[in-house]
Order: C-alpha cells, then structure tokens, then sequence
C-alpha cells in the first residue's frame, strides 16, 4: 500500500500520516508551509517533505490513495494530477472511515467538549484493558500520535468534527463515519462562514444523529434544549435508534478538589468545573455502550488529568495561590463554561480572564453579538484580537471600541497589541488570583510559558 498526502502539515493529517507509516503503510506527502509540532514529528518518522511546495510529480501511478487536507485548494496541482491519472482520492474522514468500516464506531460530536470526552473515553477503555483504534484532537499523555489505526482492534473511537470535510467536500466531517454510538455533548453557534445562520447550523446535528447506525444509540445531553430537541425528533424518526439522555452527574467542589458522587462513594476528580462534569457523564455512557462496569469507570476517570490545552495548568505558585490555566476556549459558550469553571473551584481567587478573538467567527461582526456577556463572571476580562487576522480573513476592519461594546462587560480591556496585553499582565499584583489564558491561536505570538513564569514566579 501507499498513500500521498496533500497538505501533509495540517494537525490532523499529519497524525494520519504517522499512523498509517506506523500501521506498514508507504507514507509520501507535500505542502507549502508545515509548522511546530507538525515539522518535527513528521522529520522523527522520515515523513517530512524534502521541499516546501506543490510537485505534480509526486502523484506516481502505483499510489494506492491520495489523501486531501482541508488546507489544500481546489485547483492543487497534485489533486488535478490525481484526478487524471484516476487514482482514488480520499478527504481524511472518508479515508478514516475506510479504515474503521469493518469495527464499532464511536463518535463523539458538539460544539464543545468533544476532545475531552473523546480523551476520557480513551484514558477509560486503556485502563480496563479493551483495545480501540482512535482519532482525538488534541495531545494527550501517554499518546504519541493523535490517530490509530489497526486491523486488530474491534473498536473505533472519533472526534466528531462538524467543520467541512474537503475543499471539493462541503459535508461537515461528522456526517461521514456512521456511527454505532453517537454522543452529542452540545449545540452553540460557530462557523458562521459556512454556517449562516444557527438553524443551519443545528441542522448539521440533526443529519448527523439520523447517521446513527440501525440498533445504534444516540448519547445526548439533556441540559441543553437545543440538544433536547434534536435526540428527541430522532426518537420519533428512527425507533431503531436507542436514547441515552445525560445530565450533570451529583458532585462538590470541596477546599482542593472536585468529588464525583455515586453508590454511596466519592470519587475525587483531576479535572473540575461543571462542564467537565458533564463530559464525565458523556464519557459515562459511552463506556456502558462498551460494557464498562461503573465502578471500573469512576476508579479509571479519577486519574484523567485532561487534554492539552483544555483547562491545562502551565503555571502555579502555591504559597501566592496562584496558578496559570491555559485553554483552546474562543466561542461564546466555551469562554462562559471555561471562566464559570475555574471562578467555582477558585471562588476566594481573583478572576484575570483574558482570551483571543482569532477565528473566522469570533473575528466577524454579524457574530459580535453573540459575544455579550459571556465574560461576566471574570473580575478582570480582557480580550485581543490582532488586525491583521482581521485582514488576513478578508473581514471587515474591527477596532477596539466596537468588541468592548458587543461584549458589553463593564471593566473589559480590549487590546490589538499583544506587547501592551503583556505589559499590563506582568504588571498586576498577583497574590490570590489566577490567569485563564484563552485562543485558539497564540495571542501573535506570546510565549506564554514565559508570561506564567514571571507571574507565578516573579521572573
């Protein structure tokens, strides 16, 4: 077998690569550009492209696939090559649900919280020793490679992503894997650059709960109306199609620590705050549907310590009581549930909330409304964005006045210089407070284990 990559460099893909070079599979693959950490997992595995650049001539008769990365264009010179010589063409779930059309498929969807509870249902299926295939969108410990492929494994286990599937694809990527377990963990906006407007959006969630395998089960969580109704109208459609819905299981938060409640026990979690509770219970129901006994469960959870870049601690002082928290949160409902997290576990700290207006979303202003109030509970919230994105985008100009009145939170600082953000940060007090430090990108650039040093440290 052998398999090339278009736009080898993408997050995804270049964990497919490695998990197909690693399953015997001959690897070759191209891109114009292929940033940390892609580059130097890809050089680790003699992966790595000799050249930046397109090079039709890569596309060789004897190639088994070739595998099409959102990053490339339609009109790519190794696709048109493809297409010509009639070598099959795959978008990456297409291709992953090629290798998975043979096993039991897990899917976890929403618009939130899916890598975590992707992430916990592998830390639990690892831990009572059932052995699963998986793609998850985020570095977790003990992983070396996002992606795994096998032909031994009788299970699949996939982030559900509903953004689209290919440049010549405009399937969002979770209609593609047919699931025999589907979990939906919530429905908020995003990706208003293809999704114009919520009922559109919504809909994308209700095609992927009809792709429910027949016999199949829908995980939904309950506390979420708009998740309500979409598991609810599939149990009048599809009676083949078994409900499990969830809400947020019984627990406290004590001086320390967060403690999960069933049978009689408590069970002390790593992970905290409300929305990590409910992916527990996702995670949950997901493991029933394997045959995970509750307290196999619950003994497993306790060690989960989360995924890279949700909620992850980068920094902490504990004789200040400070401590740094680094998170992937950009949305609305992602930046509310993140902040309500750490201000319940912290709730005699100081609150320095600050996050990064960087996607397409979160950077237009047909969206900017959708932004108000969800910073509310941060006694010091501060946001970013940085012109440029805004250009880069092909968006229309914003300025700080108009993001400090759509956010409309009294006290916010608005920021589209980094350096000064940082300027500002370094210069509070810190004793008896946290960071939450909150993008999807890299507020242009801050290094911000450095920033958590000198805040927890005074370096």
């Amino acid at each position: 077998m052998k398999a090339h990559f278009i736009a080898i460099g993408g997050s995804a893909m270049h964990n497919l690569a490695i998990a197909l070079h690693l399953k015997g599979i001959r690897v070759t693959g191209s891109d114009d550009e292929i940033f940390e950490p892609a580059r130097s997992r890809l050089a680790r595995y003699g992966l790595l492209p000799e050249k930046a650049g397109w090079d039709p001539g890569k596309i060789e008769p004897d190639l088994d696939a070739v595998i099409l990365g959102m990053h490339a264009r339609a009109d790519n010179p190794e696709l048109a090559r493809a297409k010509e010589m009639g070598i099959p063409i795959y978008s990456y779930p297409e291709y992953l649900y090629q290798q998975a059309k043979g096993k039991k498929r897990v899917v976890i969807g929403g618009s939130h919280g899916k890598t975590t509870v992707t992430a916990m249902v592998l830390h639990v299926l690892k831990a009572a020793g059932i052995a699963c295939d998986y793609m998850v969108g985020a570095q977790l410990a003990g992983y070396d490679v996002m992606v795994r492929l096998s032909d031994t494994a009788g299970i699949m286990v996939i982030e559900g992503d509903e953004y689209l599937t290919s440049p010549l694809d405009p399937r969002p990527k979770f209609h593609l894997y047919k699931p025999h377990v589907a979990v939906i963990n919530g429905i908020a906006w995003d990706h208003v650059n293809v999704f114009p407007t919520f009922e559109n959006y919504v809909e994308q969630f209700r095609i992927f709960a009809r792709s429910v395998e027949k016999d199949g089960v829908l995980a939904y969580f309950a506390g979420d109306a708009c998740v309500k109704e979409v598991g609810e109208r599939l149990g009048r459609e599809r009676p083949d199609v078994q409900l499990r819905p969830y809400d947020v299981p019984d627990y406290e938060v004590r001086a320390g620590g967060t403690w999960l409640r069933h049978g009689g026990k408590a069970f002390r979690m790593q992970v905290f705050g409300r929305h990590n509770m409910q992916n527990i219970r996702a995670a949950w129901e997901v493991c029933r549907c394997m045959g995970v006994q509750d307290e196999v469960f619950l003994d497993a959870i306790s060690s989960f310590s989360g995924a890279s870049r949700r909620l992850e601690k980068i920094g902490e002082d504990g004789q200040k009581g400070v401590a740094v928290f680094k998170d992937f949160a950009h949305s609305p409902s992602k930046l509310k549930a993140t902040i309500a997290a750490v201000k319940e576990q912290y709730p005699d700290r100081k609150l320095v909330a600050c996050m990064e207006l960087h996607t397409f979303s979160s950077l237009s202003q047909a969206f900017f409304p959708q932004y108000r109030g969800c910073m509310s509970e941060a006694d010091v919230p501060v946001v970013y964005f940085n012109p440029k994105a805004v250009e880069h985008k092909r968006l229309a100009p914003i300025s700080e006045k108009m993001v400090s009145e759509a956010f409309g939170q009294p006290g916010l600082q608005v920021f589209s210089d980094s350096a000064a953000m940082v300027r500002l940060l370094e210069g509070m007090e810190w004793r008896n407070a946290n960071l939450l430090w909150m993008s999807s990108g890299n507020f242009d650039g801050v290094d911000e284990k450095l920033l958590a040093d000198r805040i927890c440290n005074g370096k």
